[in-house]
């Protein structure tokens, strides 16, 4: 265990990397998949079950803690890891991308947000300087400075603008974030789809300094290949030695296409999301359990995976109890896609440090692309 934060890069094949970053609170091994646990719990998912999918990290929500059950109530409660009795890493973030996407009425100026909350209109400020103050309250391990983050497309004039003032909240959250040994801040670079704009962004947070960068802004609705093509360049916009985390991505491919143009951590919703509505990632592409096909069908899910879902239950199983709308249901497709999420991840880190990268992602895309097992 260590006092101090740090990223230790292991290896590289072509553009990928694999690597530990140490926090006070334990290893977090690179390539990373963290679980969104939006409201102080990854939806229908235990905190020992996360673990034992191979989960190192969660992810919290600014937004959402603060709105409920609220910062202070929590740091009085002994800080989000004990409130929600989870003793690893966790990274929040700003609270940014939430009062853009979700809240009613939002005023934005120089000094921050003022938006009203979508779950009961009440009025709310964020800035810079609140935002870092409710993530110190949550006691999170990894603080994520205040951004705006524009949908996609924008025009340049509106990305130009947002990034620049984006820049001036990381200055500020600097500042406000302060001296805080064992607890990292990130920076978020901006800039669209720009190249030009991306390379400003990275050097202003470079000249502020920070522990670690994210590539924001991408994952709202610009398609895959501009994404790709994005990412072809603005991760080699950031420092080497720390670690670069792609907000809100993604599908199993978006993470492989991710990772292998020098993402470091990654976050999504998707896993449990899908689990709830019955759709599953597995090795062969995705299975829709809700399909009358699997009603008579006692094969497992995926039979080279290692979760619950697939270890003890049929197809058949699974297809019941999510017709049925039973609790079950959605604990075991989550805990199968959060093991798929976390085997992937693993995959790609043995692949790196063996440098076979490119051959386990060709088998990777091979197995999917052959689709479900035939209907019995």
């Amino acid at each position: 265990m260590t006092n101090t934060f740090s990223f230790d890069l292991q290896n590289t094949d072509g553009k990928a990397r694999t690597g530990v970053i140490h926090t006070p609170r334990g290893d977090i091994r690179t390539p990373a998949f963290m679980p969104v646990g939006t409201a102080a719990t990854v939806k229908a998912m235990m905190p020992e079950s996360v673990r034992e999918t191979g989960a190192d990290i969660l992810l919290g929500n600014t937004y959402h803690l603060m709105l409920r059950p609220g910062a202070e109530r929590i740091a009085n409660l002994g800080g989000l890891h004990r409130f929600m009795n989870w003793d690893r890493p966790i990274l929040t973030d700003s609270g940014g991308f939430q009062v853009m996407s979700l809240s009613e009425l939002r005023k934005l100026t120089e000094k921050g947000v003022t938006f009203r909350s979508h779950i009961d209109g009440s009025k709310h400020f964020l800035s810079p300087e609140t935002s870092m103050e409710i993530q110190r309250l949550l006691g999170s391990d990894i603080v994520m400075c205040f951004d705006e983050c524009p949908a996609l497309p924008a025009d340049r004039t509106r990305l130009e603008e947002s990034m620049r003032m984006s820049m001036r909240w990381a200055e500020r959250s600097r500042e406000a974030f302060g001296d805080r040994p064992g607890h990292a801040l990130f920076g978020i670079q901006q800039g669209g789809l720009e190249e030009d704009l991306r390379a400003e962004s990275a050097e202003a947070l470079q000249n502020i300094g920070f522990d670690g960068y994210a590539v924001g802004g991408l994952a709202v609705g610009e398609g895959q290949q501009a994404m790709f093509d994005c990412l072809d360049f603005a991760p080699d916009q950031l420092p080497v030695d720390k670690p670069r985390y792609l907000m809100g991505v993604g599908k199993p491919d978006d993470i492989v296409g991710a990772v292998k143009r020098g993402i470091d951590m990654m976050d999504c919703v998707l896993p449990s999301r899908s689990g709830r509505t019955g759709q599953l990632f597995t090795r062969q592409g995705v299975v829709n359990i809700k399909n009358a096909r699997h009603a008579d069908d006692p094969r497992p899910l995926d039979e080279a995976c290692r979760c619950p879902a697939c270890r003890n239950y049929s197809r058949a199983y699974l297809h019941h109890v999510f017709r049925a709308q039973e609790m079950i249901s959605g604990m075991l497709l989550t805990w199968h896609n959060l093991t798929y999420f976390q085997d992937i991840m693993q995959g790609m880190r043995d692949a790196i440090a063996a440098g076979t990268f490119a051959e386990w992602e060709a088998a990777f895309h091979a197995g999917r692309a052959q689709g479900d097992i035939e209907p019995l």
